[in-house]
């Protein structure tokens, strides 16, 4: 299932029908002053950095398996506390770097496109998600 990220983002989805995308040269065809990006190139703009994104990754399972081994020894508490404590620091370390990949890359695309308003709406209602505060009911730009 897809997310709430805008459609055209969607490798092979149609922004406004949510069909498949369509051809190139209907695309081509129907294209304005500002022209898509053709599903077929974009590339999500953290893609620059999978191979880190991976690393850090990778490193957050061992943290957790470290956290399950402490439990299971019935390690002191103060201890699991602080390791998840990492665990989280290493989690918005990680949503950081998404984030600004996301408001340098997806964001600026948008906003050269004259689309910014819903791209930069997701954003905010994410940051409020990740901070604990509400979400708000209709974006701004409507």
């Amino acid at each position: 299932m897809l997310s709430d990220t805008p459609l055209e983002y969607h490798p092979g989805m149609s922004p406004t029908s949510g069909g498949p995308a369509p051809t190139a040269a209907a695309t081509t065809a129907a294209a304005t002053t500002t022209a898509p990006i053709p599903a077929e190139d974009f590339r999500h703009s953290y893609s620059k950095d999978k191979a880190q994104l991976r690393r850090r990754l990778s490193r957050m399972e061992g943290q957790v398996r470290g956290i399950a081994r402490m439990i299971e020894r019935d390690e002191y508490c103060v201890d699991i506390l602080q390791e998840t404590a990492a665990l989280r620091a290493a989690i918005d370390a990680l949503s950081i770097l998404v984030l600004e990949d996301h408001v340098q890359g997806c964001v600026r695309t948008a906003a050269e496109r004259g689309e910014a308003d819903a791209y930069v709406d997701e954003v905010m209602d994410v940051v409020r998600r990740t901070l604990g505060r509400p979400v708000r009911g209709a974006g701004r730009s409507a």
